[in-house]
């Protein structure tokens, strides 16, 4: 009977439902691989492009249920070795081993089965190798129903220029699946699932992450017929990926190089005592911030962080120990906390990029003494080169090597950099003025801030620091009057070097607060325009003529290298003194605008124990104002030898 049965099932399956499972045999359907779209190149003001993208056909591997055929696995790393070799392009690149194949492929083990780490999420593709040849790819497609778990996708690489220009602002790139990890990536990221390819790399940081939605352009399709064993069966019909649009920033190639040259020299020189000289060495100084910014327009022209690196090291991810070579010089020291280059047990007894202002705060002390009525452009004062102040004035400051300038104005004693004026004559005046209570560290914070102090400078550049106003919790700490008498000659308050170049072009324009702008315009891949940008005013602050000649006129302190430039320079040094770990340290600052009768440029400049600024931090600038006026020209044509 059973016998009989199994006869009459063959039969109805060959004569009854044979035609049917047949066609099911035979029967096409889709499969579709997304291609990611091609982002937007980034370019200089003058048409260079920093940043560009090239499409390319990548081979990614998917984890298979929970990876637990170790063998199987093993053998498609191999499989794959052997392909690579033969087929790759050679001889410009060298081929994976399978070892090298298996730790792409993050399952999880090695080649001999020995556990390494949890897998990266299993629904997440892996990249085992960028930029296949053709025969790769004709080999790979052809055995694809054979390679369990390996994919095909059309992919881009990001490019950034060899010459690192800007390369913390321009910022880098990370694949989607890294970008909206819960634990490291951006809450930014965290609603765009349906949207992105797991397998696309998006703006990280800088630039890239700031204009991430324009950059980006739109994803394509890729459709292959494949039988019921998913054998492909015919050609593929592409709908190709719209191109992201383009950024032609601000930023001018041959001043940001020149700028970041300018840093690394003066690094190299004042850690030399024979060349630097007595006041100028300075052998912990390891690192470099400068920004120069239009005083009209809010342009930067250059913004440096220095050391910097080579952002093509992210194309592709990479190691840890790849990544602690590079980790240092990641942040954008000039917005936010960037270490120098030490060994990571000796990073905490060294400052970071964030210093007090030290004396470049005194123009500004000054305009708040003459605005609250504490001083009159005429106030004289006869410094001895210290003060004392506190209960039973037993708290005592003194001016720099405690030189005493004898009888000072106001102009003066910004010229001269006197401490002892800035607390005697503002710091303790505006805290009687005020009742002798915390309400004046309100007053002074508000002063700040309409220079850019204490508040962001509205780049709208991701992770910039608003600075810390110090001033605040020493009040608190110690009294308001103490805290008054140090902020008055910057001594409590820590900002960034941005801030600082808004700072200088605030003063240079005599009161306008300009936003910092990066992107001079975006276009669409033809070249057609998007989007233009304008000077945007943030706040003005209104002071007497009078009050802006005073300061003007006193920023003329001695500064290495701008002295022999044929245009006259507003300026001010600075030495910031800090406590750190490893002891006290005084770093270099400056910022200043120029030219003095018609400002153009401002620039400040931030060297980290390079001690005094006049002999660390003043050359950069000189060399940025030169290379400003050949490549752009509106300084040197005021005339007139600075003075």
């Amino acid at each position: 009977m059973l016998f009989s049965v199994l006869i009459v099932r063959l039969a109805i399956l060959q004569f009854v439902e044979g035609k049917y499972l047949k066609e099911v045999e035979n029967q096409v359907s889709n499969s579709d691989s997304p291609i990611a779209p091609i982002r937007g190149t980034i370019y200089d003001r003058t048409g260079y492009a920093i940043a560009q993208s090239r499409s390319m056909q990548s081979l990614y591997y998917r984890v298979e249920g929970r990876a637990t055929n170790r063998d199987e696995i093993i053998e498609l790393a191999k499989t794959l070795e052997g392909i690579f070799a033969k087929y790759g392009k050679q001889p410009q690149m060298k081929p994976l081993t399978a070892a090298e194949i298996l730790k792409l492929m993050d399952v999880g083990f090695d080649m001999d089965k020995v556990k390494t780490k949890e897998p990266s999420y299993f629904y997440v593709p892996r990249r085992i190798k960028a930029d296949l040849s053709r025969d790769e790819i004709a080999y790979l497609s052809e055995h694809r129903d054979q390679l369990k778990g390996i994919e095909i996708f059309e992919d881009s690489i990001r490019l950034y220029d060899s010459q690192t220009i800007s390369a913390q602002l321009v910022g880098y790139m990370k694949r989607f699946s890294a970008a909206r990890n819960p634990v490291s990536g951006l809450e930014y990221y965290r609603s765009k699932t349906d949207e992105y390819l797991d397998v696309e790399d998006v703006g990280f940081d800088g630039l890239e992450l700031m204009y991430q939605e324009e950059l980006r352009g739109k994803k394509g399709l890729k459709r292959y017929p494949v039988n019921a064993v998913q054998k492909i069966v015919g050609p593929a019909t592409i709908v190709p990926p719209e191109k992201g649009h383009n950024l032609y920033l601000t930023i001018d190639k041959n001043i940001q190089l020149a700028t970041e040259q300018a840093i690394m020299d003066q690094l190299t020189l004042i850690r030399n005592r024979s060349l630097a000289g007595e006041y100028g060495y300075a052998p912990n100084a390891r690192s470099g911030y400068a920004v120069a910014m239009e005083v009209k327009t809010g342009k930067i022209v250059a913004m440096a962080s220095m050391p910097d690196y080579d952002t093509n090291t992210w194309t592709g991810g990479m190691s840890t120990e790849e990544y602690n070579q590079i980790k240092p010089f990641i942040n954008n020291g000039t917005i936010t906390t960037s270490y120098p280059d030490y060994p990571e047990k000796e990073i905490p007894k060294h400052p970071s990029s964030l210093l007090y202002m030290g004396s470049t705060i005194k123009p500004l002390t000054i305009l708040v003494g003459l605005s609250e009525g504490v001083i009159t452009p005429n106030s004289t004062y006869n410094d001895t080169g210290s003060f004392s102040f506190g209960l039973n004035n037993n708290a005592k400051i003194s001016n720099s090597d405690g030189h005493a300038y004898g009888l000072l104005n106001p102009m003066t004693a910004i010229q001269n950099s006197s401490n002892t004026f800035m607390s005697a004559m503002v710091g303790i005046p505006l805290y009687n003025k005020y009742g002798g209570k915390s309400k004046v560290m309100d007053v002074w914070a508000e002063h700040l801030a309409g220079f850019g102090l204490g508040i962001k400078t509205g780049s709208n550049l991701p992770n910039e620091y608003e600075g810390s106003n110090e001033f605040f919790k020493n009040a608190k700490t110690s009294s308001p009057q103490s805290a008054m008498v140090y902020a008055s000659w910057g001594q409590n308050e820590k900002y960034t070097t941005l801030q600082l170049a808004q700072y200088a072009a605030t003063l240079a324009s005599r009161g306008k607060r300009m936003q910092p702008q990066f992107v001079e315009k975006i276009t669409t891949s033809n070249g057609q325009l998007v989007k233009g940008y304008e000077p945007v005013l943030l706040n003005e602050v209104n002071y007497p003529k009078n009050y802006w000649d005073t300061v003007i006129r006193g920023m003329k302190s001695g500064a290495e290298g701008i002295e022999e430039l044929p245009f006259q320079v507003a300026r001010k040094t600075g030495t910031s003194t800090q406590d750190v770990p490893g002891g006290r340290v005084d770093n270099g600052v400056f910022i200043s605008f120029a030219p003095v009768d018609d400002p153009v440029l401002a620039v400040a400049v931030v060297i980290p124990e390079g001690r005094f600024g006049r002999y660390s931090a003043s050359p950069v600038a000189a060399k940025i104002y030169q290379a400003y006026d050949q490549y752009v020209g509106g300084l040197s044509s005021s005339g007139g030898k600075a003075k």
